[in-house]
């Protein structure tokens, strides 16, 4: 299966834009179909891998500063990011444009819909973000990761189709990995992170947090965290002086792998993290970014807690002693790791990316109406 032109894709340079445009690249691949993608200058670290035919960097903005010079930096770099991306598209000709938000996203498919060219965006959260919303009135098509995003605008639902959010291909393998529960005296996994804007309040709540633990719970514990650079002395000091087995990192290449080896994850509520979860099925506590305009990670995590997956755990109840007790509770409590396990499975979809796949190429005109 070809299509002239192949599909540009295109992605905010941050893990939770770039990996669901990663797995759809990657089934796409599988069909035969010539990806590239287009982002912004800050997709270096997750994007070496990317499977795409090139990358192409095209300029962008976010909105910081409602001041007017601000305002007139923003709209003065989006504007020379729209100018690229429209001549890009020129010689690129692709067969549609398919965005993943952020506002790295703007330009391209601003670009596409002046040309005519087809267009999706994909929303991985529970509300529709910012950029989307800009572009979702544009577009050809749009996928939600989670039922009834867009139920308040009859327009945007009519072109709305839910095909989850797309894991990468190391989450699919990690799925097959079953969860085991921890024994009431044996080891327990627990991997905590936070992404780029959480791995500071996770050192600073979840090391004194297990030092309240009883020694017996202490001993039993295993600990895998991600913290920043300029933490991992303080927290690794921590683990060490209450004798807990901790594994303190930076970054983990292999957070898919890490994930199905823990029995309790702590971590921030990213649209992706929460597939993640949901996807290999493992029970959490999420805390969700605090103060974002459009609490889109507390909706996330709603929804898993919803689904029996998760405990929510807004900032300010983001405590040493309530973090204590609450993971003193699930260690003594077996099967409601185990419950918890199945419930976030029961919310993931492992085949959204074929699902997102096929709504490409349908939109292309390659392949028949979806049924």
């Amino acid at each position: 299966m070809t299509t002239k032109g192949g599909v540009l894709v295109a992605a905010g340079g941050t893990g939770g834009h770039l990996f669901p445009a990663e797995a759809l690249a990657a089934a796409l691949g599988k069909r035969g179909i010539h990806v590239q993608l287009a982002t912004d200058g800050r997709a270096k670290r997750y994007s070496d891998n990317f499977p795409a035919d090139a990358i192409h960097v095209i300029p962008s903005a976010t909105i910081r500063g409602r001041d007017p010079l601000s305002l007139a930096r923003t709209g003065i770099i989006l504007t020379y990011g729209l100018t690229k991306a429209w001549l890009k598209l020129s010689s690129l000709r692709p067969a549609i444009v398919v965005g993943f938000g952020g506002y790295p996203t703007l330009p391209p498919l601003l670009a596409a819909t002046l040309r005519g060219i087809p267009t999706i965006i994909h929303e991985q959260n529970g509300v529709m973000g910012r950029a989307n919303r800009l572009l979702a009135p544009r577009v050809t098509a749009i996928a939600t990761s989670f039922p009834g995003v867009l139920d308040k605008d009859r327009a945007l639902a009519a072109k709305a189709t839910r095909t989850g959010n797309p894991v990468r291909p190391a989450v699919v393998a990690a799925a097959a990995t079953p969860y085991v529960p921890p024994d009431a005296a044996g080891p327990l996994h627990l991997l905590v992170f936070g992404g780029s804007q959480g791995a500071r309040v996770m050192s600073e709540i979840v090391p004194p947090a297990i030092e309240r633990l009883e020694p017996r719970l202490q001993m039993r514990l295993n600990v895998v965290q991600q913290a920043r650079e300029e933490d991992l002395a303080e927290v690794r000091r921590i683990y060490a002086r209450a004798g807990v087995a901790a594994e303190v990192e930076p970054f983990f290449s292999d957070l898919p792998a890490r994930l199905a080896a823990s029995q309790l994850v702590i971590s921030r509520s990213g649209a992706s993290t929460v597939a993640e979860l949901a996807a290999i099925g493992r029970p959490a506590i999420l805390v969700p970014l605090p103060h974002s305009l459009d609490q889109d990670q507390r909706a996330n995590a709603g929804v898993l807690e919803q689904a029996g997956g998760a405990i929510r755990l807004d900032q300010a109840e983001f405590t040493p002693d309530r973090l204590a007790a609450e993971i003193g509770a699930l260690a003594a409590d077996p099967a409601r790791l185990l419950s918890m396990a199945a419930a976030a499975r029961s919310a993931g979809v492992l085949d959204a990316a074929e699902r997102l796949a096929d709504l490409v190429l349908h939109v292309a005109g390659v392949i028949p109406p979806l049924r």
